[in-house]
């Protein structure tokens, strides 16, 4: 990776791509401490530390602690994921949508123009849920006490404004830049706030030699979890394909050797996403109601029974991982047309014969590393917590910033950025042979 951006730096266009990168992910950077008139920040700080349900969590570890700072990118880009989410699952369903996902580059200005539009309406869904879900206490009146309403408008816009701004910085980095700049912004975002986290923890040292064990088995335990998250993601399955010889007029094709590369975590982080998004949903709604465990009938059951870490919880997250995991390999990956396109370019995979039978096989294959790929997705998602909060007993901060989720949107950010660098690097080399 370092040598990667040494050699990325040597090459002017490729640097100039770079600093316009950091420059807008610094506009970025500093919009998340832009403070939103009429929020209170210090009550929005003190309800993302004290998150028992851990969705407000990660929300803030994502949006860089703009929600708790209740800065003006509050909601950053999780309304641009949501509907970019969903605008995935109905193109599969509907049939327009699926139409325009296979129209090349104009079908996918389209369906990007859509999923813009779904994020604006989940912007202002989620902007009513911040204003009105948390109440008037929350809420500094700026135009007058008889005009709350009005200042509720004005942060709910406010709100969407920086939704609007924050997909418009995304789009300029991933033109002018290196690499997905909506990804880019989460992982600045991820890396902000646990290294905030780890500073909060340092200075917390000098009053317990405690929370430097602490700190020192916990960012060991940080680092055993990422090399397992960057192993399996860069694993894969390479299924060979052989190519017949085939003789057009005085030519001769084929006659060579390829292979299919099926990853084991092909569905990356999704998954993960899809089913904490579910499970959490009601827990979420009744945060922002002021609903606790001590306020009885069905919300004291379902905090006490169904809350975040208790043992329902964790076996419906990763019966979700496991459904979610094989409905994404459903969508990405079609035995049928990748058969049907390996015999049409007169291929065979070595002792399976063409048809029927490399579909079957293609198919089994990808069931047995998709059940893999998932087991290790719900195995994230469920045991690095209970490991952390073995070891930072006394660090809330260190456990609310990083999350299974947010290191595997690290990594999964990170090696796509590096092979960005690589591909470009390489155009260039090329270019300059010519």
């Amino acid at each position: 990776m370092f040598k990667t951006l040494a050699d990325a730096f040597k090459n002017r266009e490729i640097r100039k791509s770079i600093i316009i990168t950091l420059l807008l992910l610094l506009v970025y950077r500093l919009g998340c401490y832009l403070p939103t008139p009429g929020l209170s920040s210090d009550l929005y700080a003190s309800i993302a530390e004290n998150d028992v349900s851990g969705v407000l969590s990660l929300l803030n570890a994502v949006t860089g602690s703009a929600l708790q700072n209740a800065a003006v990118f509050a909601l950053g880009v999780t309304p641009y994921i949501n509907a970019s989410i969903i605008v995935q699952l109905l193109s599969v369903a509907i049939p327009a949508l699926e139409r325009l996902s296979k129209q090349g580059d104009d079908g996918r200005q389209k369906i990007n123009l859509v999923t813009k539009i779904v994020a604006l309406v989940l912007a202002l869904a989620q902007g009513l849920g911040i204003v009105l879900g948390l109440g008037s206490d929350y809420i500094q009146p700026i135009f007058g006490e008889n005009l709350i309403w009005l200042t509720s408008v004005f942060v709910i816009l406010i709100l969407m404004a920086g939704t609007c701004f924050t997909m418009w910085l995304g789009d300029k980095i991933t033109e002018q830049g290196v690499g997905n700049g909506l990804s880019l912004i989460i992982f600045v975002g991820i890396l902000a706030t646990s290294a905030q986290s780890i500073v909060n923890a340092i200075q917390n040292i000098s009053n317990s030699l405690t929370y430097l064990w602490e700190l020192l088995g916990f960012l060991a335990l940080v680092l055993l979890i990422f090399f397992l998250i960057v192993f399996v993601d860069l694993a894969e399955r390479k299924i060979p394909v052989q190519y017949a010889k085939q003789v057009k007029g005085r030519k001769m094709y084929g006659g060579q050797s390829s292979y299919i590369p099926m990853k084991v975590n092909s569905s990356g982080v999704l998954p993960i996403i899809f089913a904490s998004a579910i499970i959490t949903l009601p827990t979420l709604i009744m945060s922002l109601c002021g609903l606790s465990a001590d306020s009885g009938g069905f919300a004291g059951f379902w905090f006490k029974y169904l809350g975040t870490g208790s043992v329902v919880y964790s076996i419906f997250t990763a019966l979700l991982i496991l459904f979610f995991a094989y409905f994404y390999a459903q969508i990405q990956f079609n035995p049928s047309d990748i058969s049907l396109n390996i015999q049409q370019h007169g291929g065979f995979i070595p002792g399976i014969r063409p048809g029927r039978p490399t579909t079957d096989y293609l198919r089994k294959v990808s069931h047995r590393i998709t059940l893999f790929g998932a087991i290790f997705l719900a195995f994230i998602a469920l045991v690095p917590s209970v490991l952390f909060s073995a070891v930072a007993v006394g660090s809330q901060g260190l456990l609310n910033s990083f999350t299974a989720t947010g290191m595997l949107i690290v990594v999964s950010v990170a090696i796509e950025f590096r092979e960005q660098l690589e591909a470009q690097l390489m155009m260039k080399r090329h270019k300059n042979i010519l």
